[in-house]
């Protein structure tokens, strides 16, 4: 008890001092506290931010910088896309869900600019507030599970809920781990931490971030790591065996079965039930793509319909004259909802956008909308490289794969947790402008 109590003293001790000398520290942090709950609180924490942002402000702190205009003007072209929305009810709703691209930057240029070291402190309490929402996760499905003797409480959307979204809950996950694994010194603690973390990842059986998830490990363990060749040789064969494990828990393997199973087919044929399901046909990747007509009993695993959502995506800009405009902020929709019908789909499948980020900004917001999420992309990868910090790289590299499968800044807690980790990696710092200044 006596070093819990310490610990937390320490804790508290490090946020009041970092407080004291930049008071959006503490607000940051609430902000990405906040995001896996309520979406009232968050948008409350996001306010609080501009608010005292803007009533703290001193001139002499504010810094016009390039990288933060991009989510800025991204935002601009939303708010400009009502005027020839389809929908702009819908439009004129989901520009206020997407204000966090306008205040989170504009907030970044107008408090004092953090520091490098505070920066790092700032992931680091946000990582390991992350454990905490994962043990919480934990726990409620032991007890779920007690009640109820259902496994699927300990896996999926079931585990994290569908609101707060596995897949985005993964990504959140996969940043504090990646943050714990980088430290040099580790702590019991840590390895606990870490433990905790990476079956997290698993459990949520996001194909796309299992996969990248993996991938970054691979290149951390390969090129990034300062153990000697045969350790290294010796602990990438122990985690592939480990790896290979995991594909005999059933949740997890059928997540990436129903997606092989149903596109391995030597005629690409799609008739085995995956979905345990009688009269259930699973859609193949060329079915989507080719298929002149559906019916209502075809099921469209993960790729398969991002695939069927290109192709819309395709058609419509082929039938419509949309191609620098779109057609207006999250008015596509109505669009999608006539292909459903068109191509005699179960009902439903027309309500989903097109999980797709690029997708997603070029059919709404037309080729500018996608130049600039291109542009922020790339800068955060080219930062990530000249930073030589694999935090920033791992958010990087996340981001671009995610948005391939998730149309995630149109999620109030995607566009948060995108912009701020965005502006944190992205906005200058004390030391590098003190170098500037000294030159």
């Amino acid at each position: 008890m006596g070093n819990i109590y310490n610990s937390l003293k320490n804790v508290f001790q490090i946020l009041k001092k970092e407080n004291n000398s930049n008071i959006a520290f503490g607000l940051i942090l609430i902000v990405l506290f906040t995001i896996p709950l309520s979406y009232a609180l968050n948008s409350v924490a996001t306010g609080m931010l501009l608010l005292i942002t803007i009533f703290t402000f001193q001139k002499k702190n504010f810094t016009f910088q390039l990288n933060l205009i991009y989510p800025i003007l991204l935002y601009v072209l939303m708010l400009l896309s009502f005027f020839w929305s389809i929908d702009q009810k819908t439009t004129l709703t989901a520009i206020f869900k997407e204000i966090p691209l306008l205040i989170i930057p504009l907030a970044f240029m107008l408090f004092k600019d953090f520091s490098k070291d505070q920066k790092q402190k700032i992931i680091q309490f946000y990582s390991y507030g992350i454990l905490l929402f994962t043990v919480f996760y934990y726990l409620k499905a032991i007890i779920r599970f007690i009640l109820s003797h259902n496994t699927e409480v300990f896996f999926y959307h079931e585990l994290v809920t569908k609101d707060v979204n596995a897949i985005h809950v993964s990504v959140y996950v996969s940043m504090a781990f990646f943050h714990i694994f980088n430290k040099i010194k580790k702590e019991i603690i840590d390895y606990i931490a870490m433990t905790l973390l990476f079956a997290m990842v698993f459990l949520l059986a996001s194909k796309n971030i299992i996969i990248v998830f993996i991938g970054l490990l691979l290149i951390y363990y390969l090129f990034l790591t300062k153990i000697s060749r045969r350790m290294r040789m010796r602990n990438l064969i122990l985690f592939l065996l480990f790896l290979f494990s995991l594909s005999f828990v059933g949740k997890i393997r059928d997540r990436f079965m129903v997606e092989i199973q149903t596109n391995t087919k030597v005629s690409f044929s799609a008739d085995v039930d995956l979905n345990k399901q009688t009269g259930i046909n699973n859609i193949s990747i060329v079915e989507a793509w080719t298929k002149e007509y559906f019916a209502p009993s075809d099921y469209f695993p993960g790729t398969a319909f991002r695939v069927y959502q290109f192709r819309m995506f395709l058609e419509l800009f082929h039938e419509e004259p949309v191609f620098w405009t779109g057609y207006g902020l999250n008015a596509s929709k109505e669009k999608l909802l006539e292909k459903e019908k068109k191509y005699n789909l179960h009902e439903g499948y027309g309500t989903y956008n097109f999980h797709n980020q690029y997708i997603q900004n070029f059919a709404e917001l037309g080729v500018f909308g996608f130049v600039l999420l291109m542009i922020m992309l790339v800068l955060n990868v080219r930062n990530a490289f000249k930073s030589k910090d694999f935090i920033h790289f791992a958010f990087a590299i996340l981001m671009i794969s995610l948005f391939l499968t998730e149309s995630f800044l149109w999620r109030q807690r995607g566009v948060v947790f995108f912009t701020i980790m965005y502006c944190l990696f992205n906005s200058k710092s004390v030391d590098l402008m003190h170098k500037t200044e000294n030159k």
